[in-house]
């Protein structure tokens, strides 16, 4: 297996994350909203949030700009499991997606995308 295909699973595993919370989160609402931080948490935070999680996912598929795509999205996975430390349980796989959106970073720093 070359380095490209390396790459292009990690863009496509990361997607597939992004665009499975985004949908889940626009079709049973009331199953996602209790992971925003207490402070924000309302159905228009989800939506916006979701929506941000659309733009990611079809970021990294793009394979445009892939260190900025996988850097913030590796942030956006660890605000997910600071905020919500108590559930560890669950959120234990956002910390090696996170990981997973890092290593894809630091692949991705030198190459022309």
């Amino acid at each position: 297996m070359n380095k490209s295909f390396g790459i292009l699973l990690l863009r496509l595993g990361l997607a597939f994350a992004f665009f499975y919370a985004a949908i889940s989160g626009f079709l049973e609402p009331e199953q996602w909203i209790g992971w925003l931080p207490e402070f924000v948490r309302n159905e228009t935070t989800l939506i916006v949030f979701g929506v941000g999680e659309l733009v990611m996912g079809f970021w990294l598929l793009s394979g445009l700009k892939t260190f900025w795509a996988a850097g913030i999205s590796g942030f956006m996975l660890l605000g997910i499991v600071v905020f919500n430390l108590g559930a560890m349980l669950i959120v234990f796989r956002d910390v090696s997606l996170a990981l997973a959106a890092f290593a894809l970073a630091a692949i991705s720093k030198n190459e022309q995308q």
